[in-house]
């Protein structure tokens, strides 16, 4: 009977890390508006951009705001054309506190930093 030789399976890059990464962020789909709302939002400092195939992701650390005014602008469109309701529809998912207001939309990568916009108690119980 011949020793069949055991290999180590090797490490995944994929690990799980429960520390705050003090970042929050969405995917928009990669096309026109995605595009537009990707070019607006890379003006901010603490904004990235990454591109990919069939989506676009937009990280920040502490928090970012998406300006629709900003947006009309760029996209040459007339005021109030871009909204809350057209961002969900061109974002598939998102990561930290998100708040929509009127004119724009916050995130926020500490739940504690949205409190006054979600109107909740950050009080410990006892």
């Amino acid at each position: 009977m011949t020793s069949v030789k055991a290999f180590k399976t090797a490490e995944s890059p994929f690990k799980q890390d429960n520390t705050a990464s003090n970042k929050c962020g969405f995917t928009l789909m990669n096309n026109q508006v995605g595009a537009i709302v990707a070019q607006v939002m890379e003006r901010q400092d603490n904004v990235t951009i990454t591109p990919l195939p069939s989506m676009i992701r937009v990280d920040a650390v502490g928090r970012m705001d998406l300006d629709y005014a900003e947006v009309d602008e760029a996209a040459g469109e007339e005021e109030g054309w871009f909204n809350a309701a057209e961002f969900e529809e061109s974002m598939s998912t998102h990561y930290g506190r998100m708040v929509h207001l009127d004119d724009r939309t916050i995130m926020f990568a500490n739940p504690e930093d949205a409190a006054e916009y979600l109107d909740f108690d950050l009080k410990p119980i006892k």
